[in-house]
């Protein structure tokens, strides 16, 4: 079952990205803007809490 719903998670994603390019540089973007977002937090409360 995990097979099956992963397979079809990949071919929903490749048939966004050849549909909807820009759309979907722009989810990857923002995605990976919340990411790096989340990474400074961490950092930040680590420096706050060793300093």
């Amino acid at each position: 079952m995990k097979k099956v719903l992963g397979g079809l998670a990949i071919l929903f994603a490749l048939f966004y990205l050849f549909t909807q390019p820009v759309a979907a540089a722009d989810a990857i973007r923002t995605a990976a803007g919340a990411v790096g977002q989340g990474f400074e937090a961490v950092i930040d409360f680590l420096t706050a809490l060793f300093s």
